[in-house]
């Protein structure tokens, strides 16, 4: 092949859809000269290899071709062997009547992955043979989907080199025992100790740990700092006290109905199931630290704010698109997200769809997810037939050409190998990628729950499973016996032990709690800044060709307004306020549909060229030490967009963050984001945010969806006092403002100027 043509097919990878605005080199948050795939060169040759092996043997690569399109329907990816597939049309050994047979060895390795320790098969059976151990085994691929040819055929190269490796490392299968026993243990002492406890235990998914543990562990030699990890309750407690540090004594305090943070708080606290942590982990003397956000029980609505704040991250740390010109590194150098899902969830729930969708997107992505889907064959009683219509729970991820690994979660040594190739390929294409951990539940929904009354067949065969003597060596018992005198040392000081508060700290550490009175602040400016500031807000570079209605009604009229300093309108006053706070080193991001221009036509914070459709944003030309506004136009959802802007206010309270509705009406598509994290967050889970919510409503015409705006519903989340004014101590603060300056003032406010010294949510109306 051509090389050009490779090259085209590689640039596809970066860049799979026809972009509209042709940004200019680097935009604040997208900078589009950066390199996205690593390891061009050898890429480039696989597919040149490949496609000449295909020339001199057709038969051959039309039966590999077979088996990684299709031999995943046969593997024996079900540890309770419910499901079975015997054979399939497809891979019909008749179909193959063609014998061929294969001297050469380059050929041979071009073809087919094969590892270097691994002697070629030469005739057609030998090959079936091959493929079937490679792809119809306890482990399998789907790859088939993705449209990029280099992706597709660098993806199944690498599993079929990782089935024909020798097998893992005696450390790494130590590791995984390890792991594996221990959560086990932990589910045992539960069990023993709270015997009526609805714990959601990892028992039958136990293979999910030895995949954290390997991951972290690959994440700290790709020298990536922060892991972001967003989970359900599912061996969610197991993963806090196993692996995250998390102390046993909370948590055992908590179970017995004490609270899991220090009484002086103003906090519920909330559910077992919904704790979380943050950890530094130590892995062949490298640090990393680990994250495990708070998730409510809205199933799913806590993967888009994990994608959020792991963006929020990477511009702290100035990674990738958010680096500077002398420091440009791959977007995803130093931060991963790891989301992990239920199958009945990731198949049901549309936020998932949602937040795939914004994978790609220039001010959204993250350089990719890794996503454990803990896949335990069926939702609370519902079997799999009926949750969902396709025939894997995964198979959504195929909507942004996501590989998919299938693995059976009784089967150590491919839970190893299905992590190595999901950190792999994340860290070579920057792109997401699922690992199905085909598992079990041992109990129920719950463990008081009894799961025979509606899966009768699928419990006797959990039964034959745990009346299988398990065998564990010495040193493994070990210690497991250790792990249990830390576990009951743990119970024992259970009662009297005095939780740390988890809040305020790193860069939130200069935060104090707020106070119940009133407080003013000193938000207005100095005249010639702002007469600076808006002057700046519409100025263009001399060759760009501004749309000659908004040179008129936009530029020419600002412009205006500013020299004479008076009727100063509402999207004047925004530019004012956000510029302002540039200058003085804040970050805004603005985030919702359309808000580039604004849905009434009324911001135009990103003007495009009439000429060559460039996108030029005025007020990051403010000054070469400002801070910068990220304008994002999102995607046509709510949910997943709030999420994720909440998700990225929670990291750092030195930026501004704003979701806009189209109509303020429109909120109601957020409503479990709004309930469970915006309203409750900070006195659920002592989190932290500063988002704004701009609602845009009026009576002009438009109908009963885009007039109201719900008001009483937000005045009903609120704990605003009942019989006295409100001081900063409350959840969210509602405001209408009805003036352009004090819409000015409210968004400055919000900053707190020189040092801010709590962060409250804001919801302008």
């Amino acid at each position: 092949m051509h090389l050009r043509i490779v090259q085209r097919r590689l640039a596809s990878i970066q860049n799979n859809l026809i972009r509209t605005y042709k940004y200019q080199s680097k935009i604040f948050g997208f900078n589009t000269q950066l390199k996205t795939v690593g390891n061009t060169e050898e890429i480039e040759k696989l597919l040149r290899d490949y496609n000449q092996a295909r020339q001199t043997n057709p038969h051959a690569a039309l039966l590999i071709d077979a088996y990684r399109k299709h031999g995943h329907r046969l593997a024996k990816i079900d540890p309770l062997g419910i499901i079975v597939n015997t054979s399939i049309p497809e891979l019909d050994q008749n179909v193959f009547s063609v014998d061929f047979h294969i001297e050469n060895e380059h050929d041979a390795r071009s073809l087919f992955g094969l590892s270097t320790e691994q002697s070629i098969p030469k005739t057609k059976d030998d090959w079936i043979r091959q493929l079937n151990e490679t792809y119809c085994q306890s482990i399998s691929l789907e790859c088939e989907h993705i449209e990029s040819d280099i992706e597709r055929l660098w993806i199944a190269r690498r599993f079929e080199q990782l089935r024909t490796s020798p097998t893992i490392s005696s450390d790494i299968q130590q590791r995984i025992a390890e792991q594996m026993r221990k959560c086990e243990t932990f589910d045992q002492f539960l069990q023993a100790k709270f015997p009526t406890l609805k714990r959601y235990s990892g028992e039958g998914a136990e293979g999910m740990m030895a995949f954290f543990d390997l991951v972290f562990k690959q994440s700290a030699q790709l020298n990536i700092e922060n892991v972001i990890v967003c989970m359900p309750h599912r061996g969610r407690n197991n993963l806090l006290v196993c692996l995250l540090n998390y102390p046993a004594a909370t948590m055992f305090r908590k179970i017995k109905g004490k609270h899991e943070f220090p009484k002086d708080l103003k906090s519920t606290g909330d559910v077992l199931s919904h704790l979380y942590t943050s950890t530094d982990l130590t892995y062949d003397e490298k640090k990393i630290h680990v994250s495990l956000i708070p998730n409510p029980s809205h199933l799913e609505a806590n993967n888009p704010v994990a994608v959020g704040k792991t963006r929020a991250y990477q511009l702290s740390v100035k990674d990738g698109h958010y680096a500077d010109t002398e420091n440009v590194n791959r977007h995803g150098d130093k931060a991963l997200c790891i989301q992990v899902h239920g199958d009945a969830s990731f198949a049901g729930q549309g936020i998932i769809p949602e937040t795939f969708q914004l994978s790609h997107l220039p001010n959204y992505s993250i350089g990719g997810s890794i996503h454990l889907v803990t896949n335990n064959q069926i939702g609370y009683t519902t079997p799999q037939h009926l949750g969902r219509s396709s025939r894997y729970c995964t198979d959504f991820a195929k909507v942004v050409n996501c590989p998919i690994i299938h693995v059976n979660g009784l089967c150590p040594t491919e839970i190893a190998q299905a992590t190595q190739l999901a950190c792999e390929y994340r860290d070579l294409f920057r792109k997401d990628i699922v690992v199905d951990l085909v598992c079990f539940r041992k109990h129920g929904h719950n463990e008081l729950d009894d799961p025979t009354f509606t899966q009768p067949s699928m419990y006797k065969k959990v039964q034959e499973y745990y009346k299988q003597e398990q065998q564990i060596d010495e040193e493994l018992n070990k210690k497991i016996q250790n792990f249990r005198n830390i576990l009951e040392e743990q119970f024992s000081i259970a009662d009297k032990y005095q939780p740390k508060a988890p809040h305020l700290e790193r860069q939130w550490s200069d935060m104090a709690k707020a106070k119940s009175i009133r407080t003013q602040w000193n938000t207005g400016l100095n005249e010639n800044i702002l007469k600076y500031v808006g002057a700046k807000s519409v100025d263009v570079p001399e060759q760009f060709q501004v749309h000659t209605t908004i040179a008129r009604s936009h530029v020419q009229k600002r412009q205006q307004r500013i020299e004479a300093g008076t009727g100063l309108d509402w999207s004047t006053a925004e530019a004012l306020a956000f510029g302002s706070l540039l200058l003085q080193g804040f970050n805004v991001r603005i985030s919702g549909q359309d808000v580039g221009r604004g849905t009434f036509s009324q911001r135009h914070g990103m003007l495009v060229n009439q000429k060559d459709d460039d996108v030029y944003i005025p007020l990051n030309a403010l000054d070469s030490k400002q801070g910068f506004i990220e304008i994002c136009n999102s995607i046509l959802s709510e949910e997943a967009v709030l999420g994720f802007d909440y998700g990225f206010s929670i990291h750092d309270p030195k930026n501004l963050v704003i979701w806009e509705a189209q109509f303020g009406d429109f909120f109601n598509g957020a409503q479990i984001i709004i309930d469970t994290y915006i309203s409750g967050g900070e006195l659920k889970f002592l989190t932290q945010s500063g988002i704004v919510m701009l609602l845009p409503h009026g009576m002009d015409g438009a109908g009963p969806e885009h007039s109201s705006c719900h008001i009483e519903r937000f005045l009903q989340m609120t704990d605003s006092k009942e019989d006295g004014i409100d001081g900063d101590d409350i959840n969210m603060q509602i405001v209408n403002p009805t003036t352009p300056a004090q819409y000015f003032h409210v968004l400055r406010r919000q900053v707190r100027l020189l040092k801010r010294i709590f962060s409250k949510t804001k919801i302008k109306k």
